[in-house]
């Protein structure tokens, strides 16, 4: 059996069992507000358009910005099999010490916090 043919039994295994497992375990108890269509928070009453915070934004940027950044990591298995993995874990190691630099940044100004 050839590695690809494995890795794709594997995968298809494990999430097969996954699934089945989620569907076996999970608690399912739906009451009127689970069940009903408004479950953002917002009064299903009043105004349609109601600001979102600045914050919301900025949370949603930092996500976009951080996970773009990790996908650049990606190709990092096949990668490391070119003539000189020393370079290509090199720069994949300067990528994660500069996410985890913005990421201290961010956490020190309070881009994280929700609330004030």
């Amino acid at each position: 059996m050839n590695t690809i043919t494995f890795t794709l039994t594997l995968s298809a295994a494990l999430s097969t069992t996954l699934i089945i497992l989620n569907l076996i375990m999970a608690q399912t108890t739906p009451d009127s507000e689970k069940l009903s269509p408004y479950e953002c928070g917002f009064d299903p009453l009043g105004s349609a358009r109601l600001p979102f915070s600045v914050r919301f934004f900025m949370v949603a940027i930092l996500f976009l910005l951080f996970d773009l950044e990790i996908a650049l990591l990606l190709p990092l298995p096949w990668a490391t099999q070119l003539y000189s993995p020393t370079t290509t874990l090199t720069w994949a190691i300067t990528i994660i010490i500069l996410l985890t630099l913005g990421l201290i940044y961010e956490w020190t100004q309070g881009g994280l916090e929700w609330a004030e």
